[in-house]
């Protein structure tokens, strides 16, 4: 979503990271870097 606000074409070098905050729940953490083509 953030990509997109800035205008970027596409997001390269994606990275999922996942941990555990407590029992029965974890959490997603996806970030990468927004590119504008030119």
């Amino acid at each position: 979503d953030k990509a997109e606000e800035m205008g970027a074409d596409a997001v390269v070098n994606l990275r999922f990271m996942t941990s555990m905050v407590m029992t029965g729940a974890a959490e997603i953490l996806a970030y990468g870097t927004a590119v504008k083509l030119s």
